[in-house]
């Protein structure tokens, strides 16, 4: 039990390190803000912890089953996608039009927005509900981590809450270094430098996963 726990742990790390468009928002929202960033994380997680209880019910199995599902999906995740990184792309040009710089700094005025984590947490919420591929994963991984003549219900409700906990900690590493960086990264032209790259990918992430069959 103690292997097959520290496995999941170590496959859970690299879920987690893999670049993909929740650790993309999350860095985004965590320019706005440290809250923002954590609220951003909770939302991620908690889309991971309602795919690892649909896989445990097994109504993941459901979509992957039906082809035309998975479509719907892949194409409402695809727009959602490309939703973000355009909002992403015209903030980094609004920025760029109406903020301003301190001449002692160099600095953008990084004062959070009103409701801007609620926002960050329903984004990250709605982003990895709408992507398909979360789904079948979860899915396709949970089982593999059942030990043998352990219930599975159960036991899948359990290793689905550790993911969503782990996940949490490890992406709130990203915030708290994004915070760190902050006299850097809150500068004008490095935001919005940063705010153009993450919409690019995540348009690029939206259009390959509109594409692929």
């Amino acid at each position: 039990m103690t292997h097959t726990f520290l496995a999941f742990l170590g496959a859970c790390t690299l879920i987690a390190a893999s670049p993909g468009p929740s650790s993309v928002l999350i860095i985004r929202h965590s320019l706005q803000s440290r809250r923002a960033g954590f609220l951003a994380v909770l939302g991620n997680e908690t889309g991971v912890f309602i795919w690892g209880l649909a896989a445990a019910f097994g109504l993941t199995g459901l979509l992957a089953a039906s082809r035309l599902a998975y479509d719907i999906m892949r194409v409402v995740g695809a727009v959602v996608l490309v939703g973000f990184g355009i909002q992403a792309i015209r903030s980094a040009r609004r920025d760029g039009l109406t903020g301003f710089t301190t001449a002692e700094t160099g600095t953008a005025n990084a004062e959070p927005e009103p409701g801007s984590g609620r926002r960050a947490y329903r984004a990250a919420l709605t982003l990895n509900l709408a992507n398909p591929k979360a789904a079948v994963f979860a899915m396709s991984f949970l089982p593999q981590f059942v030990p043998h003549g352990a219930p599975q219900l159960p036991t899948m409700v359990a290793l689905a809450t550790i993911w969503a906990v782990y996940e949490t900690g490890y992406y709130s590493l990203y915030v708290w270094f994004v915070g760190r960086m902050r006299a850097v990264l809150s500068r004008a032209k490095v935001r919005r430098r940063l705010e153009q790259t993450s919409g690019g990918i995540m348009v690029a992430l939206g259009i390959r996963l509109a594409v692929e069959s």
